[in-house]
This record gives structure tokens, C-alpha cells and sequence, in this order.
């Protein structure tokens, strides 16, 4: 076994790393940016060592400052996790010069499957069923716009040397083209350094489902069943599972086989994922292979009892896999929900800054939460913006739903904006929960975009009643403890309303729960909160919530289930009167563009004096690695512009003013 391992990478995956490697009793090293010299896994690891600055050009994609960390602190073995050099051959390369371990494949199937286009042509010579499409790499925009056209639209722009989602564009017709083109070699140059492009025909309404594989450097090689990973936003993968509720025996051990198949084909050893994508008609295509350890493994290691890190480290170890294809077991059903930076509701844009809430749900049995992040740490603009991976697991997938449902509820964060309430939304989703999903739900199920405004009656009453709750407790809170006995059945007309959803309530506090009358119908609610606490668990009538609650000035801020409301709570009397109060009209500056988030300006597409339209591209902004591009709000004549390529913004600083 290995003296020491140095783990090549930040984030979430380093802690998980350095997790596996306590069990197993080996001393760990965290290298890290000055961005990070705060983080988590610098402090979790055994040792640490500062490699340059926040650019990870310059830091964690340094295979010469990896190098000198493990001689330095004399570890001779490197995890990379995923993403970085995880799968650079030439980092593989070196290490092997310097008698460093790498704890993955050997350099040649990296090269050969870390590279889309090489790996589809090695895919179709190893009998595997793959995507039409163009194979060899397109130069310029013409080019592509050509071989689009002769593939047929829709299709996949795709970065040769690309992954997690990055490098990727959708072209439904040649419109797209010159854009999606752009965006993916710039994305690909920034991520991978290598800004190669291929084509190949995107299938409509696809699943997105891959195969988890072991394999030794004995020539044993199993498979551990597959994840589903349809539920995706920008090609990111938002939500995953395993089992699939797609897949049946059949088919699983047709695409398991296939993933065998290729997997001896190209000599792999270590933990290794082969993506597919599969039709509504069960027809699966290879799609790519992963040489690492892929994000959202947890799911597979909580149905089938297996540590994929401890896998990967006894393997690089020269130990033989202890088990066969037979002795794998699938028992349960296990649901991964990334937790990202970012605001589903104002089109992902990244969100950067301090955490000043962070507060998993760690106490719900059958949880589990990898992260890399602590309450008062930042997330930076630098690198992606996962807070974290929260998984639950259950005996049946309505129950591993269930119990994502109430952590999702339970988990606090705030300092930053999040992706809490859209993940609470999809798994609440009657498609979600029938298993009825494919790679566009969220574009088919939110064709206007995420919003978490409480607009239906139901939800509005049930927000409404939990808010007139935690009024009545707070009242109760602030009276002498006898008093409360005295008008514990004093009878009180009180008003809420939630957007254009007012209800008018008639309360009656008893000394147990709170008795409201509603349009003739009486309604218990009962709940433990006090007024200090952030989550309320309440009962009403028979149903059983949790919700998150804060107290504002004219009411309460509930969030939950996917929904974001704001209750105001008033007497009869007060809401009577403030029907003669006028209201202040917001009136949005059109003619001003603010920078939506932190970032690096990549292009400006517009000049002063240009005319443009609504809905014109105005400049691209890159953030946590990913390209956001800036459309004009309004049609109007550019009066100036106050920024340029290469410049590092701040959000909502001035970028484009129109006259």
C-alpha cells in the first residue's frame, strides 16, 4: 500500500478523497491555490502545499508544480479526482517518469478515450453502438455550418477533449451554428486547453445513463450497474440515480456487457464510467467514456455496498478486484442532488461570495452529504460552483424521493443565491416521480425558466396557514405565561395574503394547537417551532411539512417544496386600510447593463453607436468556468460601453449604457 497520497485536486472530491484514505490509514496531501488556502480539504489533509495562484492554469492544471508537491513532501501516489488532469495522458506520462503512482488508468486509454473523437472511432472498431455524426475536427464556422447541415439538425457541438458539460452546445438550426461554435471552443481552450470541436447528430429526447466499471491490471473487469443522469441544465448534470426506473434487467446487462466490452478492448484499469445515451425506443449509443472517478458515484457505492475511491487505490495498489460479475448486488435506490452556487430563476447565472448560512441536514437518517465548503467560507469565482452533493437513500425510489423531498427542505444556506428550491421542485415533479424524464425535462417542464413564485391556491393556503402559526406563537412568546391561559380560546380575525392570494382567517389559540376556521372549514395546526428556529415542522390536519421561516417586517419569508413565498399577517382592521395605500411603482433602467455576476469578460459583440435589437448577443461574460452570454433587454442605440475583453467585472458593475 502507498506511504502517501497526494490528491490533485480541491473542492468536494479532494475531502472525499482524504476521507477514504483515513479508513484506510494512509497519510494524505492537499495542494492548493491562494484562493484556497482557506478550504476545507487543506485543513481536513494530512499535509498541504500552496501551488500558485486562484488560475488554475497557473495552479491545479501545473503538472510541473503537482510534480514538485509530491517530491517535496515525499508522497508517491496522486488521486486526481475528477475534472483538472484527472484525465490528461500527459500528466499520467510524467508521473510515471518521476516512479509517482497515478491512481487511475494507464496513459493510453486515457489518451485514447479522453479524446471524443479518437474514442468514438475506437468504440465503433470495438463493435459498440454509437451516434452518427462527424468525427474528424472542424476548423472555423463555415466548417462547422457545413457539416451540420450534412449531419442534419439538431446537433451536438461538442469539445473534443470536453467534459461535465462544459465545451457543449445544442445547434437546432444553422442560426445557432456560429455561436454554439464560439462558445464551445472558448469554454473547451478554457477548461481543457484544447480547443478542438467535433459534430455528431443530437438525439431528441434522449436518457442520459452510464455504466460504472471496475477493472484491474489482472484483466478482471465487472460492471456495478448503471445511474441515470437525464436530469441536466447547460449539459450539467443536475440529478442523478440508481437504479435507472428506465432500464430492466435486459437492457442493463446488454449496456453493462458493451461497457465490459470496451472497457478490455482499450486495457483499462481503475474506477471508469462509459456514458450512453438511450432512445424511448430502449436503443442505447455509446456517448463517451470517463477514465475517473465520476461526480456523482455516490449513488452507485450506497445500492451496491462498494468504497469506488478504496476500489481505485487498491488497484492502482496491484491488488485483484476480490470480486466477480456474480457477487454484485443491487439493494435499494439512491437519488444524488447537486447543490450548485447558482440562481435558477435569473437563467444560472453563477453566484459567488461568503456562506453565511451553511447548515446540511445531517441529522435525517439515511442522508448523506459530500462537500467541500463551511459555513463562513467563500465560493469563488474561480472554479465551479458546487456546494455540495446531497444523496439520499431508500428501500424503494418513492421513498429515496421522499426523504429527498424533506432534506432539501431542511437544508440551509444562505449569503449565496442556490439551486435548493428548483431541485425541491423537480423532485416533487408528477413526471420526476413516474420516472418520466429525459435530457430535456427541465426545458420542457420550465419552458419559461424557473420560478418559485407560490402562485397556486393550495400551495398559497398552506404557506398562509403555517405563517398565521407562527404569528399567533409569536404573540403568545411575548405575553406573561398566565396570560396566555386567559386568551387561549379568545377568538381573532386575521388576514394573509401571498401575492394576489388573500385569506381571511378566524383563530382560536388552545393550549394544544391553534384551531383556524376557513370558509367554513376548521383546520389544527400543530407544531414545536419557537420564533428563534429557522425550520418549522408542522401538522396541519393531517399532513406533516417542514418549511423554512424567517421573520420579515410585515410577515414571514417561507421557502419549501420548491416554492418562495412572502406571507404578510395582519388584523382584519390593518388590512381593511391598506387598501388606500398607494402603491410605490418600481421602474427598471432599460437603458443601463450591469454585469449579472463576477466575471471575466470574454468578448464584447457590440460597439458605441450600433443599433440593436431585443434579444441581441452583447457580450460574453465567463464565470466558475462556464460562458454566459449578455442579450440586450430593449432595442435601442448603444451610447457606451464601458468595458473590455479581458476585464475582470464585479456584479453589477456597468458595462453597456444605451442612449
Amino acid at each position: 500500500m502507498f506511504k502517501k497520497i497526494l490528491i490533485a485536486n480541491r473542492g468536494e472530491i479532494a475531502c472525499r478523497i482524504i476521507s477514504t484514505c483515513k479508513k484506510l490509514s494512509i497519510p494524505t496531501v492537499a495542494v492548493f491555490s491562494d484562493a484556497d488556502k482557506r478550504s476545507l480539504h487543506v485543513s481536513l489533509a494530512d499535509e498541504s502545499v500552496n501551488i500558485g495562484p486562484a488560475a488554475s492554469s497557473e495552479s491545479y492544471l501545473s503538472i510541473d508544480k503537482i510534480i514538485s508537491a509530491c517530491k517535496e513532501t515525499g508522497a508517491d501516489a496522486v488521486h486526481p479526482g475528477y475534472g483538472f488532469l484527472s484525465e490528461n495522458h500527459n500528466f499520467m506520462n510524467r508521473l510515471e517518469k518521476e516512479d509517482i503512482t497515478f491512481i487511475g488508468p494507464s496513459a493510453e486509454p486515457i489518451r485514447i478515450m479522453g479524446d471524443k473523437i479518437e474514442s468514438k472511432i475506437f468504440a465503433i472498431d470495438a463493435g459498440i453502438n454509437t451516434v452518427p455524426g462527424h468525427q474528424g475536427i472542424i476548423k472555423d464556422i463555415n466548417e462547422a455550418v457545413s457539416i451540420a447541415n450534412e449531419v442534419g439538425f439538431p446537433v451536438m457541438i461538442k469539445a473534443s477533449a470536453g467534459g461535465g458539460g462544459k465545451g457543449m452546445r445544442i445547434a437546432f438550426s444553422e442560426k445557432d451554428v456560429p455561436d454554439a461554435f464560439t462558445s464551445s471552443i472558448n469554454e473547451a481552450k478554457s477548461s481543457f486547453g484544447d480547443d478542438r470541436i467535433f459534430i455528431e447528430k443530437f438525439i431528441t429526447k434522449p436518457r442520459h445513463i452510464e455504466i460504472q466499471i471496475l477493472a484491474d491490471n489482472h484483466g478482471n473487469v465487472i460492471h456495478l450497474g448503471e445511474r441515470e443522469c437525464s436530469i441536466q441544465r447547460r449539459n450539467q448534470k443536475i440529478i442523478e440515480e440508481s437504479p435507472s426506473p428506465f432500464v430492466d434487467k435486459d437492457l442493463r446487462n446488454s449496456m453493462g456487457n458493451q461497457a465490459v466490452q470496451l472497457a478490455k478492448k482499450v486495457g483499462y484499469s481503475s474506477a471508469g464510467t462509459v456514458e450512453f445515451i438511450v432512445d424511448q425506443d430502449k436503443n442505447f449509443y455509446f456517448l463517451e467514456m470517463n477514465t475517473r472517478l465520476q461526480v456523482e458515484h455516490p449513488v452507485t457505492e450506497l445500492v451496491t455496498g462498494f468504497d469506488l475511491v478504496e476500489e481505485m487505490i487498491k488497484i492502482a495498489a496491484g491488488e485483484k478486484l476480490n470480486v466477480t460479475q456474480n457477487d454484485v448486488n443491487f439493494k435499494g435506490w439512491a437519488i444524488e442532488s447537486r447543490i450548485y452556487a447558482e440562481d435558477p430563476e435569473r437563467n444560472f447565472m453563477p453566484s459567488t461570495g461568503r456562506l453565511i448560512t451553511y447548515k446540511p441536514p445531517l441529522e435525517i437518517d439515511n442522508i448523506r452529504n459530500d462537500t467541500g465548503v463551511f459555513e463562513g467560507g467563500e465560493i469563488s469565482m474561480f472554479y465551479d460552483p458546487m456546494i455540495s452533493k446531497l444523496c439520499s437513500y431508500g428501500e424503494t425510489r418513492i421513498e429515496a424521493c421522499n426523504l429527498m423531498q424533506e432534506a432539501l427542505n431542511n437544508f440551509e444556506i444562505s449569503g449565496i443565491e442556490n439551486n435548493l428550491n428548483l431541485l425541491s421542485s423537480i423532485i416533487k415533479n408528477k413526471k420526476f416521480l413516474e420516472g418520466e424524464i429525459n435530457t430535456g425535462f427541465i426545458d420542457e417542464e420550465y419552458p419559461d425558466g424557473f420560478s418559485s413564485k407560490v402562485l397556486d391556491e393550495v400551495d398559497a393556503l398552506m404557506f398562509s396557514l403555517t405563517a398565521v402559526f407562527a404569528h399567533i406563537k409569536e404573540i403568545n412568546n411575548s405575553q406573561h405565561p398566565e396570560s396566555q391561559n386567559n386568551s387561549s380560546l379568545n377568538e381573532k380575525s386575521l388576514v394573509a395574503s401571498i401575492g394576489k392570494n388573500i385569506f381571511i382567517f378566524k383563530t382560536y389559540n388552545t393550549l394544544k394547537n391553534t384551531i383556524i376556521e376557513h370558509n367554513g372549514k376548521v383546520i389544527s395546526l400543530e407544531s414545536d417551532w419557537k420564533p428563534e428556529d429557522k425550520i418549522i415542522k408542522i401538522k396541519i390536519d393531517d399532513s406533516f411539512l417542514t418549511l423554512q421561516i424567517k421573520k420579515n417586517v410585515k410577515g414571514f419569508d417561507i421557502k419549501g417544496f420548491g416554492l418562495n413565498g412572502n406571507v404578510n399577517v395582519r388584523s382584519k382592521i390593518s388590512h381593511d386600510l391598506s387598501s388606500h395605500m398607494i402603491e410605490k411603482v418600481i421602474v427598471k433602467n432599460t437603458k443601463i447593463i450591469k454585469c449579472p455576476m463576477p466575471g471575466l469578460v470574454v468578448s464584447i459583440d457590440i460597439s458605441e453607436g450600433q443599433k440593436v435589437e431585443d434579444g441581441d448577443k452583447l457580450c460574453t461574460v465567463e464565470a466558475m468556468k462556464m460562458e454566459n452570454i449578455i442579450r440586450s433587454e430593449t432595442s435601442g442605440i448603444v451610447k457606451k460601453v464601458f468595458c473590455k475583453e479581458g476585464d475582470s467585472l464585479a456584479a453589477d458593475e456597468v458595462m453597456i449604457e444605451f442612449q
